[in-house]
């Protein structure tokens, strides 16, 4: 494969969000010599997001020779490593042409700059150097005994460790990291009087002003912040002289009112909410104007059977949408399934086995309309119902380059999938189209992703402000007693 296959020319970099360093004030502003660092790149950084060169404004990035060979065996990759390896390799070669990589190479006002490292072998160093991986330590190490500030960045923790043994300051990288302890919940509890939950009831909405002055953190009796409140954001309303007495309610992003949320009044698919995040699960599953959802939560918590639930229901009752189409990273986005055997369909069944899992259920006689076919089972019905084509099974593997318009679009285990992939994936939405995300950030099999780097956790934090998108975090495990006490307890 040519490099130029597949992903589009790289822009000219400019200056962008910085990341573990940000540029103190303006942004043409350089800094002197001495106060210039080095951020020395693993190979892993670049593959997770090759526009990490440029992210460093008025510092010097420094690329060992190494690494450049390491991004040369991946950029035959067909997948997502593979892109990301041509990407970050057209950017060194646009560099290229503006100077001398091995003297540096200016990029931005600010002085920042890149510079490939020639990785001397002949230095004296206490690791072998037959090691890639140490070769590339080599590098930070020298630069280190240099004198001037020196920062190792990788998603590598065993590189990480080995540069802590070396006394050398090293860091993951942290431009698309959030802090996955104070995660957006998309739900907030207000203690707030009677009278107000009687009127949000008795008038149907109340103007989002009548709740932000109870939207306080209190730390020993002192009120040390306001939250802020955001678009669909849901309101567990306390009532404060009686905790009996309680409303749930949702901010419309529309209006900034608050309007009470009761919850689907029959079934949906034979589905009925079993706690309070399933019931704010199921409002925004069901409203057509929220068009991006993301919801988190440990196993058995319900999302998947949910947004399946709300989709057929969206799909084959209320025919919103022309199909329900449910994809899984293939461990992750991009890795083939060539290797399996058998065609397509068969090469799914494996990966895809938990959808047809919850299908099954929702297609059984507890789903309305599928109470005449007593004659049927349920995995008849499920051939049949695939057979029609309103409901499709896909890898998101090879999702780059489609459009996908009116359709409900459930990416399942969203948490093993990175920033870079997941913005590929929404990028795909067309016209008409509700995509929910849903995962466990608990629960990641990538081996440079974490619950404070993977994509959905970094979709949550970037969207809830936006108008058109919602979230919840749902906590409590429903499928079963005893996979509610294995959780708690194992």
């Amino acid at each position: 494969m040519s490099d130029s296959a597949e992903a589009p020319p790289t822009p000219t970099p400019t200056p962008i969000e910085t990341g573990a360093d940000p540029a103190p004030g303006d942004s043409t502003k350089r800094v002197s010599a001495k106060d210039r660092k080095y951020f020395i790149l693993d190979t892993n950084v670049l593959l997770h997001n090759p526009s990490s060169l440029f992210k460093f404004a008025e510092h010097e990035v420094v690329i060992p020779l190494t690494v450049i060979e390491e991004l040369d065996r991946f950029k035959k990759n067909n997948d997502e490593t593979g892109r990301n390896a041509r990407q970050a390799i057209r950017s060194l070669d646009e560099l290229r042409g503006r100077g001398r990589l091995l003297e540096g190479v200016e990029w931005n006002d600010q002085g920042g700059s890149v510079r490939i490292h020639s990785c001397d072998r002949t230095r004296p160093f206490s690791l072998d150097l037959d090691v890639a991986d140490n070769r590339i330590l080599g590098v930070v190490n020298e630069l280190h005994d240099s004198g001037r500030e020196t920062i190792f960045i990788s998603k590598d923790i065993n590189a990480r460790v080995k540069c802590d043994a070396l006394g050398i300051r090293s860091e993951d990288f942290g431009a698309d990291r959030v802090d996955a302890d104070w995660l957006y919940t998309g739900w907030i509890e207000l203690v707030v009087p009677g009278a107000v939950i009687d009127e949000l009831y008795d008038e149907r909405q109340v103007h989002v002003s009548r709740f932000e002055m109870y939207a306080s953190t209190i730390d020993d009796g002192d009120v040390i912040s306001k939250p802020e409140l955001f678009p669909n954001q849901f309101l567990k309303l306390v009532d404060e002289g009686d905790a009996s007495h309680t409303g749930l309610a949702r901010i419309l992003a529309d209006t900034g009112h608050v309007i009470p949320v009761t919850g689907p009044r029959k079934p949906v698919q034979g589905i009925m909410a079993r706690n309070l995040q399933q019931k704010m699960a199921l409002d925004l599953l069901l409203d057509d104007d929220v068009r991006l959802v993301t919801m988190i939560g440990p196993a058995g918590c319900g999302k998947t059977l949910l947004a399946l639930a709300a989709g057929m229901q969206k799909v084959l009752k209320e025919e919103r949408y022309d199909k329900l189409l449910t994809a899984r990273p293939i461990m992750p986005l991009g890795r083939d399934i060539g290797y399996l055997p058998g065609d397509k369909d068969e090469k799914l069944a494996m990966w895809m086995q938990p959808i047809f899992d919850n299908l099954a259920y929702l297609v059984s006689t507890r789903g309305g309309q599928f109470n005449d076919a007593e004659s049927q089972s349920a995995e008849q019905r499920l051939d049949q119902l695939l057979a029609t084509g309103r409901v499709v099974l896909e890898p998101i593997t090879y999702i780059r380059g489609r459009s996908i318009p009116h359709q409900f679009m459930l990416v399942d285990e969203a948490q093993n999938l990175s920033p870079h992939e997941v913005r590929t994936i929404v990028s795909r939405v067309g016209e008409g189209t509700k995509i929910v995300l849903c995962g466990d950030i608990g629960q990641i099999d990538s081996p440079y992703l974490d619950s404070s780097s993977n994509g959905l956790s970094h979709v949550i934090e970037r969207m809830k402000n936006h108008p058109i998108a919602g979230h919840v975090t749902l906590d409590r495990t429903e499928r079963s007693e005893l996979a509610s006490i294995a959780a708690d307890l194992l």
